[in-house]
Order: C-alpha cells, then structure tokens, then sequence
C-alpha cells in the first residue's frame, strides 16, 4: 500500500466497514473466475500469481493466477482453496514472493504474513507481524519490513524493524531495528539493504537506507539517500536502484544508484521519477504515478533504463499508445525469458483492475479484469495444481 494512497483509502474505510457488518451474516465463498486469453506458451515459467491489494479496511485482498501453459486467467481463487478461513485473505496485500516451495503473502494492514502452498495456493500458517511491509529471502531464512506500529500518520511513531523468520519452523527468530517505516528491501552478498521512508512522520520523512550484516543480524552503516524512500532493487553489477517519492508538494520523486561495494550514492536521476520498477537482464522498467497535493493531479509517466550503462533507454516502453488508457499503473513485472511486460492498472481503487500483457516491442497482447487493485505478481516454475482442463 503506497502512502500517498493510504489517506485517499480512508475516506472509504468507514463505508467499508458498515457494509461488511450488514453483509457478513449472509456471506458466502464466491467461486474463482477464469478467463480465456487464448495464449498458451511453453518456457520454465507456468504462470505467475498476482495479489490484489483490496482496499484499505475492506478486508478485500484476493489472489489471481495466470496458467501460462494453457493461456487462462483464474480470478479470486484463495477463497475457493481455503474456504475454513473465515476472513479469507485479508486486509491489503501488500507483497508475494516465492521461496521453496511456500508461497508468502505479505498483508499489510491484516498484520501478518499468509503463508501457502505454491502449488495449491492452499492456507499453511500464518506469521504475525505488526504493520508489515516487504518480503525478501535468503538461505533458508526469510525478512519481512515492518512499520511496527498501528496504521496511523503519528510524528512519534517508533522505529521500523525487519524481523527475521526461520522458513522451516515458520517462526520468528530475531528482530533488527532499523529506519522509520522501513518498505523494500534487497540482499547483495551478506548484506540486507533496507529503504527507510518515515510516512507516518510527514513532514519529518526518513531519509536513509539501513545496512545489516546477516551474519550478526546488526545495522553496520547507515546511507543518507532522500526522503521517503520506497522501492530498492539490486542489479546483478552490485548496484542497488532506489527511489524517493518526495513530499508530494515541493519535493519531486527522483532515483538513486547505490554502489554496494562502497555503500555509497554515486549517480542521482532528477529528472526520473518512480513509483515502481523491476529489473530484467540489464533493463529496468519503471513507471511513476506522481501524486500533487498543489495541483490535486498524478503525472504518469514510463521509463527504461540500462542499469549497466546508467542510460536511459526510452520513456516510452509502451509503444502503441496503450498507456493512454491506463488510470493508475500500479504494478510491474517483466517475464523472466519471453521479456513480455505486464502491467496492472488500479483505476479507482475501489473496483475491479486490469493486467495488460505488452509484447517485448511494447505492443499489446492481451489484458484481463482482475480483483481490486492489482499489485504484486510472483513467477511459478511449477504447475499448480487443482484447475480443471
């Protein structure tokens, strides 16, 4: 859930809330939807899963699969997988990674990690942890973000921290302090980089980036970047990209290159700003929906760059004019061997999205509905099971 949505959400948190009192006693499991794209491909990867962030208080987050074998699109399919839990998946989904053979699902607001079968999508565990952000592995153990505390703008908030979870107990076994309301991280060798943003501190942002030796668990350095800072992804020449979102008046969002041999900031974008990306070979694919509080407008705009040269490469990786029909881009992903590019669009925020399939040329392939605010996809290298033919 990105911050400058968090207090747009609350204004339906309280209608939400009232509806789903009205309606909880005749509720009922409604049954996963698939849709036909006609695309079946063949490559390591089955398909992916996509988590629909649900808006905040509605209790709505809800999991999609993509069967890329057979070209079919399976809408809300944790409820119909798990149907003896009762709240389902709970309150904004805010991550979903793989590791092993475990899917984790990271609900923010619900304040713990939903843990499945990657092949089932079936309920294993859950893993409490307040306010909960981002996911990231390595070995066998697994580190979650955390804001720490309630869901609320307080200029005395505490600090964030990443706990630590063992993926074979599913237990947490240690808790790192780190900036204020930490988000995304990345490993680079033995050391987990963690971006510090202070949202709920405004004005007061967090600027800096905490470093951790995994082998003591302990913050070795902290890197001054910018404020607020959100998204932090590590290229495979030991660079790490980070973006800062600004203070959404006078601050623009911008993005930052980290040397991690040095732990220092060598380059500064200014004029690119992100509020998503992901990196594929030697491309990163960025998108930012700039949110003004002076002008009360967003300015969308794409970008991508070489992360080998520091160049970038085109603004507009969307190259038939698609662009113009997404409202809100709010989730990234490059397939990891056809380089087909999807990207979801959150529209109102309160109603179904949509996933767009572009071509490795940027031309459109297919798109699909999907479940309220489309986010965070994951890759499967397996089947998964339970679909019918």
């Amino acid at each position: 859930m990105r911050f400058e949505n968090m207090m747009r959400r609350m204004a339906v948190v309280a209608l939400s809330l009232v509806a789903l009192a009205s309606c909880r006693e005749d509720e009922h499991i409604v049954p996963s939807t698939p849709s036909d794209i006609d695309d079946p491909s063949k490559s390591p990867v089955y398909g992916f899963y996509l988590l629909n962030e649900g808006n905040m208080g509605s209790n709505k987050a809800t999991l999609d699969y993509f069967d890329a074998t057979k070209g079919r699109y399976h809408k809300n399919i944790y409820a119909e997988r798990n149907p003896g839990v009762v709240k389902e998946l709970g309150d904004v989904g805010n991550d979903i990674k793989i590791y092993g053979s475990k899917l984790y699902a990271v609900i923010n607001c619900s304040h713990f990690v939903e843990v499945m079968d990657a092949r089932t999508a079936k309920h294993i565990d859950i893993i409490s942890i307040p306010n909960c952000r981002y996911i990231t592995f390595k070995d066998r153990y697994a580190y979650v973000s955390s804001y720490a505390g309630p869901v609320q703008i307080d200029p005395n908030a505490r600090l964030g921290y990443v706990a630590k979870i063992d993926t074979a107990t599913l237990q947490v076994v240690g808790q790192c302090d780190v900036g204020y309301q930490p988000e995304e991280m990345a490993i680079v060798g033995d050391k987990l980089y963690v971006a510090n943003s202070g949202g709920y501190r405004v004005p007061n942002y967090d600027h800096t980036v905490s470093v951790i030796d995994l082998n003591t668990f302990e913050v070795t350095k902290t890197i001054d970047v910018a404020i607020n800072l959100h998204r932090l992804k590590a290229d495979k020449y030991g660079q790490l990209w980070v973006s800062s979102r600004g203070d959404y008046y006078e601050v623009p969002s911008r993005t930052f290159v980290i040397d991690t041999k040095t732990d220092e900031v060598t380059d500064e974008f200014k004029l690119l700003p992100c509020s998503n990306m992901t990196i594929c070979g030697d491309s990163l694919y960025m998108y930012s929906t700039e949110w003004n509080y002076n002008t009360q407008k967003n300015t969308i705009s794409y970008a991508m760059v070489n992360v080998k040269s520091k160049k970038i490469l085109t603004r507009h990786f969307i190259t038939d004019g698609t662009d113009k029909e997404i409202i809100i881009p709010y989730g990234i992903a490059v397939h990891p061997f056809t380089r087909e590019i999807y990207v979801t669009d959150a529209k109102d925020y309160v109603t179904p999205g949509t996933l767009y399939c572009f071509n490795p040329d940027g031309t459109k392939k297919w798109q699909v509905e999907t479940g309220d605010i489309p986010a965070h996809m994951a890759f499967m290298r397996q089947p998964v099971e339970g679909f019918d033919e």
